[in-house]
């Protein structure tokens, strides 16, 4: 039998044996290794981990934002420990679970644990000091279901969060000699409007918002038909019938960011296919006031020509600042344009929506809006009725008023945009009520009413001394024809008689 002394001799031998070998790397992954086997026969359960950085440049892993986002709104509310974040209008606060905490989910009946993690790396030459990651353990009996299903369920509910909680962005192209810092500058998307507060009728409302929706979810089908996953919205009417409107409730509607292209800063038209390029998906690129904005018909190298005439004509100073400048317009061509809407390059970024805006359709060539390009057309028209009582619970928080039938009658007699109706439902001082402001508003259509009338007397005196003088014109004309006549005759009775 071994003595006391002995039996700790023997532990002191093995102790430092297992001390040394940890001690040594190579000896420590075997025994780790085996270690890991023994329990893995024992251990009835299976565990997943999302690290926070991946690959070989260490990017930030998608997977593991989106577990992120699906835990902050899931299991923040179970977990005894948490941390604090600011929101991201820096002012709201968002509650997380905290490191080195477990929170219990089920899913389906079936149990399991996630639990968040950070190790602490010993390596210097590593650019991060720690590695956080998120572990996910379940029974081995479930292992398709949380493979197959779970998984994908809590990516998809995470990156709905993403999108529903994100600052969207509204991006504005540089001058080409600023494409040292950015092709394009941004501020946050604020914008309240939605399609509640919309001026329009509702029926082309839930129109604009199904075709929305059937986009946004269109990713199979698009592929399956083989067309790039982008459509073209061209929205035309008077100045101020609620274009911009439109599109910033689209953009609050699919929670896209928005480019507002400035045709007029791009140099040519390899400039905006760089532009192009650098816009991400899930977003809506406009062009506002296309009709205005750049001439993009052959009437441009008309006016190029003129101008080249009426240089030469010049001095040789003038003709230097003329030339300089011309380098400073802008050289888009039309084919540049549907290049940038419907071409090639058109497809390297998916579901993206192109909005162009026009106060005069007709001035559009129609190369440019035809279907394709420009999938869906609306019209944005003067206020009517429908529109008129969203505008009156905007503005003054009114359903229904006695003045709401003279209204209705005015505005089917006249043409008064949305943002001339809303100017008038504004109240101008704290004692002016509704009732003041649908007077008001009476009193400005009937003006309009009045003038237009008016202008259309006008019109019709202007027409018809116009046409008293063509027919004026005519007779006159038609009398000097006939004594040129009568001159002609008789001068040749006289050389007849001569």
């Amino acid at each position: 039998m071994r003595t006391a002394s002995e039996i700790w001799t023997h532990l002191s031998s093995v102790m430092a044996g297992l001390i040394f070998a940890w001690a040594t790397p190579q000896l420590r992954m075997h025994i780790e290794g085996y270690a890991h086997k023994a329990v893995g026969h024992v251990y009835p359960y299976i565990e997943v981990t999302f690290p926070e950085f991946a690959g070989e440049r260490l990017e930030r892993s998608e997977a593991y934002i989106a577990i992120q986002n699906y835990l902050n709104a899931s299991a923040s509310a179970r977990a005894k420990r948490l941390k604090v974040e600011s929101g991201k209008d820096s002012q709201s606060l968002v509650l997380s679970m905290d490191d080195d905490e477990e929170v219990v989910h089920e899913f389906e009946g079936v149990k399991l644990w996630w639990s968040s993690s950070q190790i602490i790396s010993r390596n210097s030459t590593l650019p991060l000091p720690y590695r956080r990651f998120y572990r996910l353990a379940f029974h081995w009996r479930h292992r398709q279901l949380i493979t197959l299903s779970y998984i994908k369920h809590v990516l998809a509910k995470g990156k709905a969060v993403a999108a529903n909680n994100r600052q969207r962005k509204l991006f504005t192209n540089n001058p080409s000699s600023n494409w040292d810092s950015s092709k394009w500058n941004h501020v946050a998307f604020e914008h309240p409007a939605t399609f509640d507060t919309l001026a329009m009728e509702s029926s082309k409302k839930t129109e604009i918002m199904n075709d929305l929706l059937k986009f946004k979810q269109g990713k199979e089908y698009y592929a399956r038909i083989g067309k790039a996953w982008k459509r073209g919205y061209l929205l035309y009417g008077p100045p101020g019938t609620g274009k911009s409107t439109l599109i910033a409730a689209m953009a609050n509607f699919l929670s896209y960011d928005v480019y507002d292209l400035e045709l007029t800063t791009v140099k040519d038209n390899t400039e905006l296919r760089k532009l192009l390029i650098e816009t991400t998906a899930k977003s809506i690129i406009v062009i506002e006031d296309i009709d205005c904005s750049l001439d993009l018909t052959g009437q441009r190298k008309m006016k190029k020509q003129e101008r080249d005439s009426d240089e030469g004509k010049a001095g040789p100073v003038k003709r230097m600042t003329k030339g300089g400048e011309e380098s400073k317009e802008s050289k888009v061509t039309l084919s540049g344009l549907l290049n940038f809407i419907d071409g090639l390059w058109s497809s390297c970024r998916g579901e993206r929506i192109i909005v162009l805006t026009a106060n005069f359709i007709e001035k559009l060539d129609p190369a440019l809006i035809r279907r394709g390009r420009m999938d869906k057309h609306i019209e944005m028209s003067y206020c009517c009725f429908e529109s008129f009582k969203v505008l009156a619970r905007n503005y003054l928080g009114i359903e229904s008023h006695p003045l709401f039938t003279t209204v209705r009658q005015l505005l089917e007699e006249t043409k008064m945009t949305p943002a001339d109706v809303a100017e008038n439902l504004i109240p101008k001082s704290d004692d002016e009520d509704e009732e003041a402001c649908l007077e008001g508003l009476i009193e400005t259509l009937k003006k309009v009413k009045e003038y237009a009338r008016k202008k259309l007397e006008e019109e019709e005196k202007a027409a018809a001394a116009a046409e008293a003088t063509a027919a004026r014109a005519m007779t006159e004309k038609a009398a000097a024809a006939a004594a040129w006549s009568l001159i002609v005759l008789t001068f040749d009775k006289l050389r007849n008689w001569g």
